[in-house]
C-alpha cells in the first residue's frame, strides 16, 4: 500500500494545483516585491520576510498562464530549498487535504510540455483535478516552462 500523501492546494488562473506539505514552510498574504534587473520573467522580484531576503516567484508567469488581473492581491506560499526560503505567488490558497499515494496519477501528455516537466502527478478529487508540482522543479527558472 502507497503513503498517504499531504498536500496543500492552490488556484492559478482557475485551476487547481498543490504541493506537498512537508515542504511548505509557511503561507502569508502578498509581500512587497523589489524588482530584480535581468532577471527571468518569473522572478516578480525579492521579498522582506521578517528580516530574511528571499526570491519571490510568480507562478502565473512561471507556469506561462494569463496574467493576473490588475489590482488582484497573490497569496505567497513560501517554500524551502536548499539555498533558503522561496516565496511562490499564487491566486488563492485552498485546503490541506491527504490523499491516498495510490491517488496519484502520471501527469497527462494533453499537458504542455513545459507543464509536465514541472507536474508531478495528477490527483482526481470528487469535484476537480489537482495538479501536484515537484517544488524543486517549480522554483528551477533554468527550466522554465514557455
Amino acid at each position: 500500500m502507497t503513503e498517504a500523501l499531504q498536500i496543500c492546494t492552490f488556484v492559478l488562473a482557475d485551476r487547481t494545483y498543490a504541493l506537498p506539505v512537508d515542504q511548505i514552510q509557511e503561507v502569508v498574504r502578498q509581500l512587497e516585491c523589489t524588482p530584480v534587473p535581468l532577471a527571468p520573467g518569473a522572478v516578480r522580484g525579492l521579498a522582506n520576510l521578517r528580516g530574511q531576503i528571499t526570491m519571490a516567484i510568480d507562478l502565473r508567469r512561471r507556469l506561462a498562464l494569463p496574467a493576473r488581473p490588475p489590482g488582484a492581491a497573490g497569496v505567497n506560499i513560501v517554500v524551502r530549498s536548499e539555498d533558503g526560503p522561496v516565496c511562490l505567488i499564487v491566486d488563492e490558497v485552498g485546503d490541506v487535504l491527504e490523499v491516498p499515494g495510490s491517488a496519484l496519477e502520471r501527469p497527462p501528455d494533453t499537458l504542455r510540455e513545459g507543464l509536465r516537466q514541472v507536474v508531478r502527478g495528477l490527483c482526481k478529487l470528487e469535484d476537480k483535478l489537482v495538479l501536484l508540482l515537484d517544488t524543486s522543479r517549480a522554483i528551477d527558472l533554468g527550466s522554465q516552462t514557455s
